[in-house]
């Protein structure tokens, strides 16, 4: 394990701009997808592997868990109401990942059911406590959007994930069209950004579908960036380029950032003057994102 996501957050300052899926019974495809440059690596275990081939795909996942690697691991599970999950989370956590997927989460309840049955596991494996961490998908249904109070479930909580794809099955709509991404899945990406900073965490975009449109991949991820989330998920290893790209602040920003902290804590009162416009506290927050976001990348 290369250690818990929230312990890598807290130490480095840089948020995940770039998370690879790859699916867990291809051992070639991992290997290329942990020195593909991501942020981290999100191994599946859920819908790219076929009924027959989640035992093979347990066993290999356990594997390439139980040996070093340079780069956080994720392991998406199957949803807990399959007869899958459970197996899943008894064949990964003897050599843990740095955090689990949930998939289909549905609300609080099911974030805090995940981190029950980990807590049993950790100590059965002995385990640390709440040393792994969860990475839900809150989006996958609309049932899911009528209660996103993720604030205090569990310290386990690293980011809220939006998954586009299968909340526009469930509402029966196209997620992207010729202009964007539909309306409706705008409103539910809008609120994952909200409900993460509520709850202190990341939020971590859904990924984009077609690795042949790079320039509308472009435009999505630079929306995200803007609309304050932290990353976005990707499902080839030439989406992470151009979304590292898309999350690195411009040098104004930056300039930005460090002039605003710098005549923040110069002020005895608390607001100053910068580029002509007042700054107080709320600013710093921001502030202290741009840097944060510029030290995840070399080319910041």
């Amino acid at each position: 394990m290369v250690g818990a996501l929230p312990d890598l957050l807290a130490t480095s300052g840089a948020p995940l701009r770039s998370l690879l899926f790859c699916a867990g019974n291809h051992e070639r495809r991992i290997h290329k997808a942990l020195a593909a440059g991501a942020d981290a690596v999100i191994l599946d275990l859920e819908d790219s592997v076929h009924p027959d081939a989640k035992s093979e795909a347990r066993a290999l996942v356990a594997q390439v868990l139980a040996a070093d690697r340079a780069v956080p691991v994720v392991v998406r599970v199957n949803a807990d109401d399959t007869g899958w999950h459970l197996p899943d989370l008894a064949a990964i956590l003897p050599a843990p990942p740095d955090a689990i997927m949930l998939p289909k989460c549905d609300g609080p309840r099911a974030l805090r059911r995940l981190s029950d049955r980990l807590d049993a596991l950790e100590v059965v494996f002995g385990l640390p406590h709440q040393g792994t961490a969860v990475l839900p998908l809150i989006t996958e249904t609309a049932g899911a959007l009528a209660d996103m109070a993720y604030a205090g479930v569990t310290p386990r909580l690293a980011a809220l994930c939006f998954a586009a794809e299968d909340l526009a099955a469930d509402l029966g709509v196209d997620a992207r069209r010729g202009d964007g991404m539909n309306p409706l899945l705008v409103y539910a990406r809008h609120r994952v950004v909200i409900a993460a900073s509520a709850a202190g965490v990341m939020a971590i975009d859904t990924p984009f579908p077609d690795p042949g449109r790079p320039d509308h991949l472009v435009a999505e991820a630079g929306q995200a960036a803007a609309l304050g989330f932290a990353g976005k998920l990707c499902i080839h290893p030439d989406q992470i380029a151009p979304v590292h790209a898309a999350f690195r602040p411009d040098p104004e920003r930056l300039a930005w950032a460090r002039t605003t902290i710098g005549a923040l804590d110069a002020s005895t009162t608390g607001v100053a003057v910068v580029d002509g416009s007042m700054v107080d506290r709320a600013h710093l927050k921001l502030a202290h994102r741009y840097l944060g976001m510029a030290a995840a990348d070399p080319k910041a």
